[in-house]
């Protein structure tokens, strides 16, 4: 879709486009006030920008519109909207062994039960093993330090995502 295509949709498929990208509603809210944008360039500086105007309650909703890493049933099922876009950016999570798939469950879990919300990464390009070794490593750190990385994991992910929707 082009830039000047995605102008001319009615309010609703526009915010329908924008919620793939970000489950943030607040985000969306603001993308759409700020609307209309010259090219893809000032849509990704404009997306991030008012991704960094949001509060943490905003980052934890946008979290809630993503499947857990390596939780493809929960992808197909509860995330049909955005399935497309998280199937290729978890990619490699299909060719994982049951032993990683397993680890990584684990993992999630146990990263879910401290900081309050799913682990958050840009899977894109990772493998399942590399995932998981960030998931380990993370789960040492302490909640601030924690919701700042996954905050700037779910930047990633919505740049990654406009690019993909304005590129087609």
């Amino acid at each position: 879709m082009t830039i000047a295509a995605f102008d001319h949709l009615d309010q609703a498929t526009k915010k329908a486009v924008l919620q793939q990208c970000c489950g943030s509603t607040a985000w969306v809210t603001k993308m759409l006030g700020v609307l209309p944008v010259e090219d893809l360039v000032d849509l990704l500086e404009l997306a991030e920008e008012t991704w960094y105007s949001c509060e943490e309650s905003d980052w934890r909703e946008a979290f809630t519109h993503h499947p857990k890493i390596g939780d493809m049933q929960s992808m197909k099922e509860k995330f049909s909207s955005a399935a497309h876009l998280a199937a290729r950016e978890q990619a490699s999570v299909q060719q994982a062994s049951e032993n990683i798939l397993h680890q990584l469950a684990a993992g999630n879990k146990q990263y879910e039960d401290k900081f309050g919300y799913i682990f958050i990464v840009c899977a894109t390009g990772k493998s399942a093993g590399e995932m998981l070794a960030l998931l380990n490593d993370r789960l040492d750190n302490q909640p601030l330090t924690e919701i700042l990385i996954a905050m700037e994991e779910q930047n990633k992910i919505t740049r990654l995502r406009l690019e993909k929707i304005f590129s087609e």
